[in-house]
């Protein structure tokens, strides 16, 4: 399904806030009208009421990605992953069932986003330096308990890990900040993370980088996994994800640079980090 949903290949803090306004100002639609448009793309094929049906949605995938800010990555990414999610919910939607497509379509919006977390933030994120993976993997363990971090707790870290007390402070928010329970409260409905992970997790790469704390061994092997991709994967994955400053490039910028769609970055950047992900399996 097709529609006029992506955001700019330029993205400005600017042109996001325009975006944001254009989708806020989009009308709803009346639950009669929802159910018809509904009807339309599930008995006819009408894409045109499927577009109608995801436009009006947009402002709920904006809103439900703020929810998901604490983990670094851009906003812009997650709208835009949010909007896959939302598209699929609607090509699935059966308006019969007596359920909004809002409530329908949160599920998919979050469980997309989901996975383009999992899939991204804890691979190479924080692989800038050794003492930064070292504290983003042990900073949890570390903590007395689950209240922030007191100023001489936070020296201490600062002390053992080899780090800036400023760094401690700002990992402790990035992991704290919005986080999303690994498992659900038990609701049969509810998407939580746990249900995209591999169900035998010793075979789960990012838990044997977790549990061997990138050692200099796994540091040489992702400097060769990176090394065996072609240079514009390479490229991709270093202006996403191993900038020293952290000004990641998003897939629209990229997209732009490389005069290809936002998708087709996304499924480069995906391709190549299943090939590091493997490269490292292989070396553990």
């Amino acid at each position: 399904m097709t529609t006029a949903l992506t955001l700019p290949a330029s993205l400005s803090a600017s042109t996001l806030d325009h975006y944001i306004q254009s989708v806020n100002s989009l009308p709803l639609l009346t639950a009669e009208h929802e159910a018809e448009l509904a009807r339309q793309l599930r008995d006819d094929g009408n894409l045109e009421a499927a577009r109608e049906l995801v436009m009006s949605h947009l402002r709920f995938v904006v809103s439900i990605s703020r929810g998901y800010l604490g983990y670094g990555l851009p906003q812009a990414d997650l709208i835009q992953e949010g909007n896959i999610g939302l598209m699929k919910a609607v090509k699935r939607y059966d308006p019969d069932r007596g359920v909004r497509l809002v409530s329908f379509a949160v599920h998919w919006i979050k469980a997309e986003i989901h996975e383009f977390i999992l899939r991204n933030w804890r691979l190479v994120r924080v692989a800038t330096t050794k003492a930064q993976r070292k504290l983003f993997f042990n900073l949890r363990s570390m903590k007395p308990g689950f209240s922030a971090l007191t100023q001489q707790e936070v020296q201490d870290v600062a002390e053992q890990l080899g780090v800036k007390p400023e760094e401690v402070r700002e990992m402790e928010m990035r992991m704290n900040g919005h986080d999303i329970a690994m498992e659900s409260d038990g609701d049969e409905d509810a998407f939580a993370p746990i249900d995209y992970l591999a169900a035998d997790a010793a075979s789960d790469p990012l838990e044997q980088l977790s549990t061997s704390q990138f050692d200099a061994r796994n540091s040489a092997a992702l400097e060769r996994a990176l090394a065996s991709l072609d240079e514009r994967s390479r490229n991709i994955i270093a202006a996403r994800w191993l900038q020293d400053d952290g000004a990641a490039s998003t897939l629209h910028e990229l997209a732009a640079e490389y005069s290809v769609s936002a998708e087709r970055i996304r499924q480069i950047e995906q391709k190549a980090m299943l090939k590091i992900k493997q490269a490292l399996l292989a070396n553990a």
